[in-house]
């Protein structure tokens, strides 16, 4: 489905740096230089008033099942691209995403062993709506930064780091030309830098 707007997420593993990149891609895509008269900066889970209750519920409450965990996501996620999305794509603005289908794919469907079925899901929820451009943020896994207050999915899936990196890594490879892998293991500044390039040239590529 085509539309108006730009629609980019960022992707990665825990700790690799997405709300910083996400905030300081906003702000680029909002200045003269970016072009966009509006820019609308979002995250998921949490994007919209369910989707904090849901937030809070799957990510610092007691243990969910697996199944209802992706279930919950779906739902936010439908509900997410129905109210704020979608509706922006169409008025034109530039849609900046903290996480989207793809880490379902990577969290429920492989670190908790639901396979392909978590991706069905979500593209039926989302009426398959998919990014213009995926940013995977790619860096090794840290101990360090694992050590950090983590978030109860955080926490159950912190054994399979690199399995998760790889993952993502996977995704993009086999993506085409949706994705950029960008070394996110650098100052803030160098980072962004790479992502406007290629912000701009998925821009390009689009006329």
């Amino acid at each position: 489905m085509t539309h108006p707007g730009f629609f980019l997420v960022l992707e990665g593993g825990d700790g690799v740096g997405k709300s910083t990149q996400a905030q300081l891609l906003t702000e680029w895509l909002g200045s003269p230089v970016g072009g966009f008269a509006e820019v609308i900066h979002t995250r998921e889970p949490g994007g919209t008033e369910l989707g904090v209750a849901l937030r809070d519920a799957v990510m610092h409450g007691g243990h969910v099942a697996p199944r209802a965990e992706a279930l919950l996501y779906a739902a936010d996620r439908a509900h997410h691209i129905a109210t704020v999305v979608r509706p922006a794509l169409e008025r034109g603005a530039a849609v900046v995403q903290d996480r989207y289908v793809d880490s379902s794919i990577v969290y429920q469907g492989g670190a908790r062993g639901l396979g392909d079925q978590v991706e069905k899901i979500s593209r039926w929820a989302t009426e398959d709506l998919m990014p213009d451009l995926t940013v995977v943020l790619d860096m090794e896994p840290s101990a360090d930064r694992m050590a950090r207050d983590l978030d109860r999915v955080e926490a159950e899936t912190a054994s399979r780091a690199q399995e998760i990196r790889q993952a993502y890594r996977d995704l993009a490879r086999a993506g085409g030309d949706r994705y950029v892998v960008v070394g996110a293991d650098r100052d803030p500044a160098s980072v962004s830098h790479d992502i406007q390039q290629a912000v701009t040239a998925a821009l390009e590529s689009r006329g």
